[in-house]
């Protein structure tokens, strides 16, 4: 999420409206995000990207509901 609002901001701030520089804004938003998932992960002293992330725990809790139907 960080990095589409960084991208959002970055294309306003810059007022771009051409496709080329749209990329180039979506890459520095991307960066952005990278930057700040990395930093994170060296304060905390472990990765935030895990087997057990959000879409998979929503996924298990799904079929959980389903199962028990």
């Amino acid at each position: 999420m960080i990095g589409e609002k960084a991208t959002t901001d970055i294309t306003v701030a810059q007022d771009v409206k051409e496709l080329p520089q749209l990329k180039h804004t979506a890459k520095e938003g991307g960066d952005v995000a990278k930057n700040m998932r990395t930093e994170l992960e060296q304060k905390i002293g472990k990765s935030v990207i895990t087997s057990e992330n959000y879409l998979n725990l929503a996924e298990e809790k799904k079929k959980k509901l389903i199962e028990k139907k």
